[in-house]
């Protein structure tokens, strides 16, 4: 019988006994945890198979901002995967989703007390963080409670920051004090630090002039090494544009600039500043997104002509004014940057002028834009407009975006309108265009 056994067994051993260990690495890596432990418990070379590293280098851990039974693991889960796998990491996001009230703004703290200390001793890897959203200013947030979580990162920062080369805290609306503590964080015991890539939009508390803060000057020239900055418009100023022309010239090729209408943004910032830093700095690419900020005068004083804009968003948020034009935007401003701009976003209302022949020559004038994206009261023939001009290679976009706003609640003539503009350029479109075009009510 053992000599029959023996003679069968490979014949009915699976064909996952054999799967050489790169191709069982590969199926293991799209299982979520729950299917990672059951696999783990098949046989040995399953199990040593869940340690290796490839397994566990990216990770999102995600906190519920809700009281829920569902979510009551998350929090013992996240300490028990840093435990077992942390030293494996390279790169981190961790999301805590609206908390709800102090209890549970508490339990993410102690949490990630917990999480970042075991990290900073069993980690030597991790080249990405990102904490995104955490609001820190609401009223859920008690003093002790935010206090205690800035110690915590900074603690860990001073580690890790020899390490990390990206490191993303959006959202987090920090006083400046604050703020700086944690970035200096980065250098600490040295004058400078690595990271390339940091995002630090929304990091500081609506209404803090940032710009005018010594503080925040000393720490950005900490930075030496970045190629991608983000950042709000209220902390730009002449002094930070010669610290990055002095420390990063050779480095920097983005900035991002959000522009809030809550935000500061009344600072004087000479167009000799951007110019030397774009002389510094000779691939450098800026790109703007304005929120609620629509009229010409503050637009003009932040959009210089000396700044390389690559991008520029314009969002009004549905809110009206008929006091406002955009006509001299898109006709005297804009084109300013006609051999820079690649990528224009408009989401405006704009019930009171009609702006389709403006937006078009604009187009037109743009000879590297190849990205296209508005929401506005528009004619649907302006579409059709577009994709002549496309046809005749008068533009070379390739993404074409349109919200067409009605003031009726049927669309149904808008719509046979648009269909058969499609069907008229339908090789065209399907050629050379991400394409998406729709008639969309606004009451």
């Amino acid at each position: 019988m053992d000599e029959e056994s023996e003679l069968i067994q490979p014949e009915d051993q699976s064909c996952w006994a054999s799967l050489p260990d790169v191709c069982l690495r590969r199926v293991f890596w799209w299982l979520g945890d729950r299917d990672r432990s059951r696999a783990a418990l098949v046989c040995r070379k399953w199990n040593q198979m869940m340690y290796s590293a490839d397994l566990w280098r990216y990770r999102t851990i995600t906190f519920s901002g809700r009281p829920s039974r569902l979510h009551a693991s998350e929090f013992q889960s996240a300490l028990w995967y840093v435990k077992k796998f942390g030293r494996y990491l390279e790169r981190l996001e961790v999301k805590f989703l609206n908390p709800y009230n102090a209890v549970l703004t508490k339990k993410f703290q102690v949490t990630m007390r917990g999480l970042l200390s075991c990290l900073g001793k069993s980690n030597n890897r991790l080249k990405s963080l990102s904490i995104q959203h955490l609001e820190l200013d609401r009223l859920v947030w008690r003093n002790s409670i935010r206090s205690s979580f800035v110690r915590s990162l900074s603690f860990f920062l001073k580690k890790m920051g020899k390490h990390l080369d990206y490191l993303n805290l959006k959202g987090a609306r920090l006083t400046v004090e604050q703020g700086c503590h944690v970035l200096n964080s980065l250098s600490y015991m040295r004058n400078e630090n690595v990271i390339s890539e940091l995002n630090i939009e929304d990091y500081f508390s609506h209404h803090l002039a940032v710009y005018s803060s010594p503080q925040f000057k000393k720490t950005m020239s900490t930075f030496h090494s970045l190629v991608s900055l983000t950042l709000n418009y209220n902390c730009i100023s002449d002094e930070l544009l010669e610290n990055l022309g002095e420390n990063n010239a050779s480095t920097l090729w983005t900035i991002n600039i959000k522009c809030h209408i809550h935000d500061p943004h009344g600072q004087v910032v000479w167009g000799m500043s951007w110019a030397k830093l774009a002389r510094q700095a000779t691939n450098l690419k800026v790109n703007f997104f304005f929120e609620r900020i629509m009229k010409y005068e503050r637009l003009a004083r932040i959009l210089l002509r000396e700044i390389p804009v690559r991008s520029l968003s314009l969002r009004s948020c549905y809110f009206s004014d008929p006091d406002w034009s955009m006509r001299p935007t898109l006709t005297d401003l804009l084109p300013t940057f006609r051999h820079t701009l690649q990528k224009l976003t408009f989401e405006f209302n704009n019930n009171h002028e009609s702006l389709d022949e403006e937006l078009h020559v604009l187009i037109l004038s743009c000879r590297k834009l190849f990205y296209f994206k508005i929401w506005a009261f528009l004619d649907v023939r302006f579409v059709e407009q577009i994709l002549k001009s496309q046809e005749e290679g008068q533009c070379a976009l390739r993404t074409l975006k349109v919200r067409i706003y009605t003031n009726r609640y049927e669309t149904n003539e808008e719509d046979r309108t648009l269909r058969e503009i499609y069907r008229k350029y339908r090789k065209l479109i399907d050629s050379e265009l991400s394409y998406f075009v729709i008639a969309y009510p606004m009451m």
